[in-house]
């Protein structure tokens, strides 16, 4: 299918959504057996959250709070013309953090995550300037609202990095987490422009990574080739020692291509790579099932979810490279329908794939 640069814009910010709205019903359920009891042998649409579980009195096809900061991130690009951080916190200020009280169950979505819940704190309680907010939390939280910044500047990678960096970095304080973040909307940024999410991606990465680009040190040449004696060592790019995290995405990829690497059902990628929500175990089952399934929207999100664990964060993840995959043309409307908030949230999308 041929998708032209708004589509796949605009179906990488429609993907996360409707990822997290999959999510709210069956999310985090680390017992496969209850997950199936309660949701039978397939989940293949929204559901409804069940009584005493995560984000409980909301409805199937409504957002979590991941899903409502996205939006609110989506709202400050559009009308902002581009990313701006004094506009983003200031949202964050009068239209979030008065609806939290720093407890777990709280706020949009009936659910805070850590990492939230913490910049409140520093924020509200301790009154900390914008900037000495990030904690410590391992998760994908800044992935969830800064690959609408990746989408946005998908054709200006080095824009794109600094964006999505200074933005994560307002909630996470790990050099590790924000690498992993940064190479989420680096990748992300290829698929928009076009790029499969293929055994080939993580080179044109490196590419990007020496020409000072994207912000990762490296001191192999070209190809991974290693240094030669004499050679000095290369002016650092950034602020990141290690361009590992670029290299993932395509070794993902390769196993999701290579006939001698199954994982049957696909789903499973849940507990080959881990059910937690450490950023570590969610970044290689999203790459996997969006690479495997490059071309297959609803297969990649509903295995995705399906896998249980942090499923919701998981199909965000992987329903916005697969969005961006197949572009808005690919995602079946059903998805797309039974959105609760599916008119703004399109019109939303659209408009910032128009910017892009």
């Amino acid at each position: 299918m041929s998708t032209s640069l708004r589509d796949r814009a605009a179906g990488a910010l429609m993907g996360a959504f409707i990822g997290d709205a999959l999510g709210l019903g069956p999310h985090w359920y680390y017992d496969l057996d209850e997950l199936r009891h309660d949701f039978g042998p397939w989940i293949s649409g929204y559901t409804d959250p069940r009584p005493g579980r995560y984000h409980f009195g909301l409805k199937a096809g409504q957002l979590s709070q991941a899903g409502f900061i996205l939006k609110l991130t989506l709202r400050s690009l559009v009308d902002c013309g581009g990313y701006d951080q004094e506009d983003f916190c200031r949202r964050l200020d009068q239209e979030l953090f008065p609806l939290l009280d720093g407890t777990p169950v709280s706020g949009p979505g009936r659910y805070t995550s850590q990492s939230i819940r913490e910049a409140w704190r520093r924020r509200v309680q301790q009154g900390l300037p914008w900037g000495k907010t990030g904690g410590p939390a391992d998760t994908t939280e800044a992935i969830e609202r800064t690959l609408a910044i990746a989408v946005r500047y998908a054709l200006d990678p080095g824009k794109l990095a600094q964006a999505v960096c200074q933005n994560a970095a307002l909630t996470q304080a790990d050099d590790l987490v924000l690498s992993l973040t940064t190479a989420f909307g680096a990748v992300l940024g290829l698929l928009v422009q076009g790029r499969a999410l293929d055994a080939d991606l993580s080179m044109t990465l490196m590419d990007l990574v020496h020409t000072g680009e994207l912000p990762f040190h490296a001191v192999t040449g070209e190809n991974l080739q290693p240094p030669r004696p004499g050679d000095p060592d290369p002016p650092r790019a950034g602020r990141f020692a290690s361009p590992d995290a670029l290299l993932s995405p395509s070794y993902m990829a390769a196993a999701a291509e290579d006939p001698d690497i199954r994982i049957e059902p696909a789903w499973k990628a849940s507990l080959v790579y881990g059910l937690p929500c450490a950023i570590y175990h969610q970044l290689p089952a999203a790459y996997y099932l969006a690479a495997r399934f490059k071309r297959d929207f609803e297969s990649a999100v509903l295995h995705s979810v399906n896998g249980g664990g942090q499923n919701q964060a998981r199909t965000i993840l992987t329903g916005a490279l697969a969005g961006a995959q197949v572009g808005l043309p690919g995602i079946p409307q059903r998805f797309l329908d039974g959105l609760e908030e599916r008119a703004e949230l399109l019109d939303l999308a659209q408009k910032l794939a128009g910017q892009v």
